[in-house]
């Protein structure tokens, strides 16, 4: 008679698992797949950070202008905040350092320079955490609820349950970024879905030097420097006609 242990293998919890440790390698590349996926339920597709005015003014028009307004969101936010703090929340994450998550999370929210920044901030965090929840995907001694909401604390807590690496998470976030503010410009531009691809394409192929810059900066460095996109921002929060939420 074949043993049990294989189809207690074989099975799986339609709520995932009970600790981190059981979930495989294979299994964690799934699991972060599903993470930056654009069906993922917290609302990042409702956002252009500031894109959709800067398409209202005429600053970006066509593909190429996308991409370079990308690029400086790229070069001067992703790899200088998001990035670092990302690297240091996994590892806060992993060691349960609620001080460090706490000063982290603190740091990030105030580095949004709009309402309507910050706004995107804690709800999409809060409607990762809710997923999180609803998921029973906890760590002991991490509360989600008593942080400031960032999406990027509930990716960590996420990548740590499901044995997810830095490395791959920190990819996973950069081409979940890239994906989701093109297809807002092929949107707003309006551009084709081809011209969409080619600008994945090439925003991605500055992404090895992104994590470069971001593995390199220190501590004291974290922070970004996009003044249009703040301007942009702002002007979009009275809008007059809007497809993405302010």
């Amino acid at each position: 008679m074949a043993s049990n242990a294989a189809e207690d293998d074989a099975m799986v919890s339609d709520k995932g698992t009970s600790n981190a440790a059981v979930v495989s390698g294979d299994v964690s590349s799934y699991r972060l797949f599903q993470l930056i996926s654009p069906s993922l339920p917290i609302g990042g597709f409702t956002y252009s950070q500031g894109l959709e005015w800067a398409v209202e003014a005429c600053w970006v028009t066509n593909r190429e202008s996308m991409e370079t307004w990308l690029a400086n969101m790229l070069f001067n936010s992703v790899a200088t905040l998001e990035l670092p703090i990302l690297e240091r929340l996994y590892a806060a994450v992993e060691s349960k350092d609620s001080e460090q998550i706490q000063r982290l999370t603190e740091c990030l929210y105030s580095s949004r320079e709009t309402k309507e920044l910050r706004a995107e901030e804690q709800q999409r965090g809060l409607a990762l955490n809710t997923l999180l929840k609803r998921l029973d995907v906890e760590l002991p001694d991490i509360e989600l609820s008593a942080y400031p909401a960032t999406q990027l604390l509930g990716l960590c807590v996420a990548a740590v349950y499901w044995n997810i690496e830095l490395t791959d998470l920190k990819k996973g976030y950069l081409w979940s970024w890239a994906e989701n503010l093109v297809m807002a410009g092929v949107k707003l531009v309006p551009l084709g879905q081809t011209d969409g691809q080619l600008a994945l394409i090439n925003l991605s192929n500055h992404f090895a030097e992104t994590l470069a810059i971001a593995q390199a900066t220190e501590e004291w460095m974290i922070g970004s420097f996009t003044p249009a996109v703040s301007i942009a921002s702002s002007l979009h929060e009275t809008q007059y006609t809007r497809l993405f939420r302010s």
